[in-house]
């Protein structure tokens, strides 16, 4: 008889089919087979919160195929992820095709999908560990009793169709106290004085005022200023009074742990989390490389351990020597710690092999697939490389009772620098300066001194970075959890993406405020964070399961109880100055099952009213001077989804649409640059010829020309200091700001996008 072998993924069961020989029969269940049932609760609360599983809709064929091949085989290996949701997996599938006979029944897990390590495995097979099977079913548990309770609450108190979940809902009130932490912010001004100095020698260079008379300098308003300029200039004098240099060591970064590789996927490829673990699926359940088969790249993507194996890192430490050579590597392995609590049992995540590197897989992969693997193995090699050796001078300017000074960095060994340094979040793109070879005592010729008023910024809303870097902080969550919290605020249109930034919708705070004023405690920050802890604690066999969700269900279920009582929310109507073309009345915002939209105050006699979009009525199409090139008539400009547009006014004859051109021509075809969204709800430019023509730009072009180099048109970024407006042309270095009084115009270098 043939053994089976069950994964949880056709893909899966597709690799390691290879790898097995003809004595197996390899099956998928894709994914669970059982859970609790739809309509109704599912769980006895009464007796010690006992779940009733049942088979899932739709996967009654799946569980009858394998309950017959399991009854035609000798053993049976179960093999869905190692973690929680996998043990659970293999549980459920036990449950339902072992009948009686459960000793032929075994667990085995492996980190990485190759022939060696699946074939290592099997060898070893393991039994099903109960403790991973409970924490994976006491968080099922407490998601089902919140999201059963809570959301008929919603849909009296609220609107129909709500729902709300235990960590989900506290996801939401990060983004929301964010907002709040935005909107009451007070900007506090402050000034800079910044000197342009020449010192003889190549180039030139700049430094901002720090100190008067040894102290650290204010300057709070412009009057101060004055008074500080008045005196620079009354010194006439620029001494380079000191000069520091400072060996410095960068050491490279951990290997990936899931949040890390979400985190660093936002920020360099702009992947949504979501896409994120959806990628890295492919890359470890396996990819066709031509002649070798289907191979997994990378190891297990759901993990917080930052472990490497011995091996794997042997493996690393010869790849660097013959490619880079002795020097770029350190004398011993490096070893990371991994946070508290992190599962020691699996690894970062890492390549599979470090000789498939992405130049030699990527005829094989998409673009994301490529880009990705890419990022996993850049950063698994340079963190097995040495740390970088930098100088860092720094030049204090004495003019009169006034300190300048700047600082700047040069590398003197890359180390692991070469292939990969981490992306950093909400940081101004700003370099350090290039400073001339002078010593100390050097006089230094004043070229100007700018003055410039900035105001303090607030905290910058959440990009798809930085949410998960503070659901890792704040404990809410798991990390293989991140990527559906995000999507699902977003699915119930809590929380929406404008720019790359996430801002709560109006729906999303009236719900955040409902619920934290009647469930403060499972919405509070700290409470849900203890909660994590308890299900690892589960896992780790020191708690019951049946107690960590007693001790959260008894004081939700009070206060619940107590909730039946609260009043019926809505947001309230706004006014507009917006007259009522059929009755003249005014027209007020007001709130409905799909959102805001325009509303006669005449109601009920009169039931006019008009969609919004983007916080804006949409209006009676508009005439422009543009015309339809497909049938020749005029096009009106629209209001929709992603903002305005020019639609034909032959419609519905003719459904020609373009979208609004900014005024500057494509340097590459001639062709109209146009705005776009990305599927992340990012703004880009593009040619309009797309995708014969792939120019794009990530930040605004406007149409005027550089006054420097004559380029046809400018760029335009959003920094912390305002906005800065700067040549297309990197060669040319023109640079404007326009952050407020004292606006500048200097050339240096700066990134694109």
């Amino acid at each position: 008889m043939k053994s089976l072998v069950i994964v949880e993924s056709p893909a899966k069961a597709k690799t390691i089919n290879k790898f097995l020989g003809k004595d197996f029969v390899v099956k998928s269940s894709v994914g669970h087979v059982r859970d609790l049932p739809e309509g109704r609760l599912g769980i006895d609360v009464v007796n010690g919160f006992a779940p009733d599983y049942g088979i899932m809709k739709g996967k009654e064929k799946v569980v009858r195929e394998l309950k017959a091949t399991a009854k035609k085989s000798d053993r049976i290996y179960l093999c869905p992820d190692p973690d929680r949701e996998g043990e659970a997996i293999a549980w459920h599938i036990a449950e339902e095709i072992g009948g009686k006979k459960r000793d032929n029944i075994f667990r085995v897990t492996f980190n990485e999908i190759t022939r060696s390590a699946v074939q290592q495995a099997m060898e070893h097979p393991g039994t099903i560990n109960m403790d991973l099977v409970e924490a994976q079913q006491a968080r099922r548990v407490l998601d089902r009793l919140v999201g059963y309770n809570l959301s008929p609450l919603l849909w009296r108190k609220v609107r129909r169709g709500l729902s709300a979940g235990r960590v989900q809902s506290v996801a939401v009130r990060m983004v929301v106290d964010r907002e709040r932490e935005i909107a009451a912010f007070k900007p506090e001004e402050y000034w800079t004085i910044t000197a342009r100095l020449d010192g003889g020698l190549p180039p030139e260079f700049e430094a901002r005022l720090a100190r008067h008379q040894g102290k650290k300098i204010t300057l709070p308003d412009a009057e101060t200023v004055r008074k500080a300029l008045a005196e620079i200039r009354a010194a006439d004098a620029f001494v380079l009074s000191k000069v520091e240099r400072k060996e410095r060591r960068r050491n490279p970064v951990a290997p990936f742990t899931t949040s890390k590789l979400q985190q660093e996927a936002a920020r360099k490829l702009g992947f949504q989390a979501k896409k994120t673990m959806m990628v890295a699926q492919q890359l470890y359940e396996g990819i066709e490389l031509g002649a070798e088969g289907s191979v997994g790249l990378i190891t297990y993507m759901r993990t917080d351990s930052v472990r490497v194996a011995a091996e794997a890192q042997d493996e690393a430490r010869q790849y660097v020597t013959e490619k880079f050579g002795k020097d770029y590597l350190p004398s011993k392995p490096p070893v990371y710690a991994s946070k508290k609590g992190a599962q020691e049992a699996h690894e970062a995540v890492r390549p599979s092999s470090v000789h498939r590197d992405p130049e030699a897989v990527k005829p094989f992969l998409s673009r994301d697939q490529q880009r990705l693997y890419a990022l996993i193995w850049n950063r698994f090699i340079s963190s097995q490389m040495a740390p970088a050796k930098l100088e860092q001078t720094t030049f204090h300017i004495d003019s009169g009772d006034y300190t300048f000074r700047t600082t700047g960095t040069v590398v003197r060994f890359p180390g692991f620098m070469t292939i990969y340094t981490e992306g950093q979040d909400d940081q101004d793109e700003e370099k350090e300066a290039q400073l001339p070879g002078l010593e100390q005592g050097a006089r230094l010729k004043l070229l100007g001194l700018q003055e410039k008023q900035h105001f303090t910024q607030p905290p910058p809303r959440y990009s798809e970075a930085t949410l998960v870097k503070e659901l890792e902080e704040k404990g809410i969550g798991r990390p293989s959890t991140y990527a559906s919290i995000i999507s699902t605020i977003q699915a119930r249109k809590y929380v929406e993406k404008k720019e790359g930034r996430f801002l709560p919708t109006e729906l999303g705070t009236v719900v955040n405020d409902l619920l934290v004023e009647h469930f403060a405690k499972i919405m509070d920050y700290d409470f849900t964070a203890r909660m994590e802890e308890e299900l690892d604690a589960v896992e780790d066999g020191k708690m019951k399961w049946v107690s960590v969700v007693r001790d959260f269900y008894d004081p939700f279920n009070m206060d619940l109880e107590k909730a039946t009582d609260i009043k019926r929310v809505r947001p309230e109507d706004k006014p507009t100055d917006i007259l009522c073309e059929q009755c003249g009345k005014p027209m007020v915002e007001r709130w409905g099952r799909h959102g805001r939209f325009i509303a006669c105050t005449g109601y009920p006699e009169c039931t006019n009213t008009k969609p919004m979009e983007n916080g804006k009525p949409v209006l009676a199409p508009q005439a422009t001077n543009e015309v339809c090139d497909k049938c020749g008539k005029p096009m009106v400009l629209r209001s929709g989804r992603y903002g305005q547009f020019l639609a034909c006014s032959g419609y519905p004859d003719c459904r020609s649409t373009r979208p609004l051109p900014t005024g500057v021509k494509c340097p590459e075809d001639g062709g109209d640059i146009i705005e776009r969204k990305s599927r992340g709800g990012r703004t880009f430019y593009s040619c309009a010829n797309f995708p014969k023509c792939r120019f794009t730009l990530w930040n605004r072009p406007v149409p005027e020309p550089c006054p420097k180099c004559g380029a046809p048109f400018l760029l335009e970024k959003k920094l912390k200091s305002g906005l800065v407006r700067e040549c297309h042309d990197k060669s040319c270095g023109y640079r404007q700001e326009l952050g407020g009084e004292g606006a500048s115009e200097s050339p240096q270098d700066t990134d694109e996008g």
